[in-house]
Parts: C-alpha cells; sequence; structure tokens
C-alpha cells in the first residue's frame, strides 16, 4: 500500500464536505434558495459554513495532485509538501483543536518520514 496519502486526503475532504452538508444542511439550503451570487454577504455563520465547504474542497483537490505525484513518480514526495500540510494541520490543530485536522497527520509524518528513509539509504548505499 505505497501510495495511500493522497487517497487519505481525499478521503478526509469526502468526510469534511459530508459533515458539512449534514451539519450544516439549513444554512447551505438558505444559501441555494437565495442564489448563489453573493449570499454571504456579511453573516458570520454564513461566510464560516462557505469556507468550511470551501476548505473540503481544496483538501479534495490537494489529495488528487498529491495521489497524481505518487503515482508518477517512484521517489518520496517533496519535502515541502509535507512540511507546508504540517505547517497547516498545526495550525488547524491550534485554532480548533476539536476538529478534523488531526487527520492530516498520518500522511504528513509518512511523507516526512519517507523521505528521511529514502536519504539515509542513499547514504548507506552510497557509501558502500
Amino acid at each position: 500500500m505505497k501510495h495511500w496519502k493522497g487517497r487519505w486526503l481525499v478521503g478526509v475532504s469526502f468526510i469534511h464536505t459530508v459533515f458539512a452538508v449534514v451539519v450544516f444542511h439549513e444554512v447551505l439550503m438558505g444559501v441555494l434558495q437565495r442564489g448563489l451570487f453573493d449570499t454571504v454577504g456579511t453573516d458570520p455563520m454564513i461566510g464560516a459554513v462557505v469556507w468550511f465547504v470551501l476548505f473540503g474542497l481544496a483538501l479534495f483537490i490537494c489529495g488528487l495532485a498529491v495521489s497524481a505525484l505518487e503515482k508518477s513518480s517512484s521517489g518520496p514526495l517533496p519535502k515541502s509538501l509535507g512540511w507546508s500540510l504540517l505547517a497547516l494541520a498545526i495550525l488547524g490543530v491550534v485554532l480548533m483543536p476539536a476538529s478534523g485536522f488531526w487527520l492530516v497527520f498520518p500522511p504528513v509524518i509518512a511523507i516526512l518520514a519517507r523521505r528521511s528513509e529514502a536519504k539515509l539509504s542513499a547514504a548507506v548505499g552510497g557509501s558502500a
């Protein structure tokens, strides 16, 4: 199960979006009933729900990109990707400890650990 990190992020984004639809159903229906254009206005609840849904979509796009990177390369994922996702997850957990940001840590740890293992293997193999 080598290529799971992108699928993990897509799965988390799916759960995130389904959660939004279930928990914020009334708010989302109100947005749809008023039409999409300029429905957020100054209502903080609608704004929060819209950002919640948009973050799920952004995480889905990120998951697709990570999945494509995993499939197209035999090497480890870029370390910058792991560090960026780690920073995002830490910030999310600090701001909202009771959230799904914790679910970003498994692929982040795998990305950063895999990168370190590859460097170690190269160093050991190169010196032999």
